[in-house]
């Protein structure tokens, strides 16, 4: 029996085989700890962190030397918020951020608050945008830090993060993004932006699971969450992996040269299914912005249709029903809850660079069959 059709691309995405080719070396010959700077096995090992460093940052137009590398997106918005607010002015004790952000964002916030910080989640729009009117109205002087995610995972709707970071900076306030889904998928720029922190993951990316990083904009001081030996700038103690980084590097730089052509694909598939459901008469609800996204995104819901059993009648298509760590726990989306999508059944469908016209087709085709089993006598 042939593999499912691989249609979950905001979940994971496959490790490109470019990228395999360099974390090779770094395997077996080249196994120098890069923090060794006594011999040339520590030197062959740190210029490949350096490296992948350089080609991270570049794909974000930031500087080299603000990028702390991490385990992951988890660890990164972990240190962004927890290293944020253990330094935060005793009169600016508040965390603002989005019901819509990924649980590592949200639960790490109410663990704060928790521990005696304060915290104000925000409602979304029901297309998932936030207002700026009424995050502008959250801003007070006793708010330390906001976190907006910039391409949402569920529901691929790009928020406007430019407007709320120069909101939020000109209340005195440090912005953080955690930009995973976003990062060599659509155009990211930090100065253009204005974030003071960004969070982004190597897996999400054709890159290896297991490293992410922060983008920590200059003058910003966290106070580290794992302490040792002072690597990365002291920010994060622990021996970095040199082949997870050097995976890392060429992943970015391999999303540098493809991800505008990719969008355009995307959008075509995106389309494609859209306008077959309706050709056929299927009700269904787009989830999120059809114009502010990312369209390597297509979340869905069919009203008053049995979720499981429509999965269960794709097998043979890979795809999701909620974000991979809400599944996991056999949670409900909360996002979908967040912008009144209606009882049924919601599918995400993801596209990416290995995805053809033909398994559109086929993923629709099926698609289509699916629902008409369970709408039709």
């Amino acid at each position: 029996m042939p593999p499912p059709l691989y249609l979950d691309y905001q979940a994971t995405t496959p490790l490109d085989p470019d990228v395999m080719a360099a974390m090779m070396p770094y395997l077996s010959t080249q196994f120098g700890n890069p923090h060794s700077t006594e011999h040339r096995y520590g030197w062959e090992a740190k210029a490949a962190v350096d490296v992948a460093r350089r080609k991270v940052a570049g794909l974000m137009a930031a500087p080299a030397d603000t990028i702390t590398f991490t385990s992951g997106a988890t660890e990164a918005n972990n240190l962004a918020l927890r290293g944020t607010m253990a330094l935060a002015a005793q009169t600016r004790r508040r965390i603002v951020t989005v019901a819509t952000e990924h649980s590592c964002v949200l639960e790490t916030a109410r663990d704060l608050q928790a521990e005696g910080y304060a915290l104000t989640v925000l409602p979304v729009q029901p297309d998932g945008l936030l207002s700026v009117d009424v995050f502008q109205a959250a801003l007070a002087e006793d708010v330390a830090l906001v976190s907006v995610m910039l391409v949402n995972n569920e529901i691929g709707i790009i928020q406007p993060v430019a407007a709320l970071a120069a909101l939020a900076r000109a209340s005195g306030a440090l912005f953080h993004c955690d930009a995973a889904q976003g990062l060599g998928k659509i155009s990211v720029d930090v100065q253009t932006l204005g974030v003071d922190l960004m969070s982004i993951s190597a897996h999400k990316l054709y890159g290896p699971k297991g490293i992410g990083a922060l983008y920590v904009r200059d003058g910003v001081r966290l106070k580290p969450q794992i302490t040792g030996g002072g690597q990365e700038h002291g920010v994060r103690s622990g021996t970095l992996a040199p082949m997870l980084c050097a995976g890392f590097g060429k992943a970015a730089e391999l999303a540098a040269g493809s991800f505008e052509n990719e969008h355009h694909r995307y959008r075509m598939f995106w389309q494609h299914i859209v306008e077959a459901l309706g050709v056929a008469c299927i009700k269904h609800r787009i989830n999120g912005s059809v114009t502010n996204r990312y369209f390597g995104n297509l979340n869905i819901s069919f009203p008053g249709l049995d979720g499981n059993r429509l999965l269960a009648d794709l097998r043979g298509v890979a795809v999701s029903s909620a974000a991979a760590c809400a599944s996991a726990e056999g949670k409900a989306s909360y996002v979908l809850a967040a912008i009144g999508a209606p009882d049924g059944a919601s599918l995400r469908i993801g596209f990416g660079r290995p995805t053809t016209y033909a398994d559109i087709e086929l993923a629709t085709g099926r698609l289509i069959a699916a629902v008409q089993r369970q709408t039709q006598p």
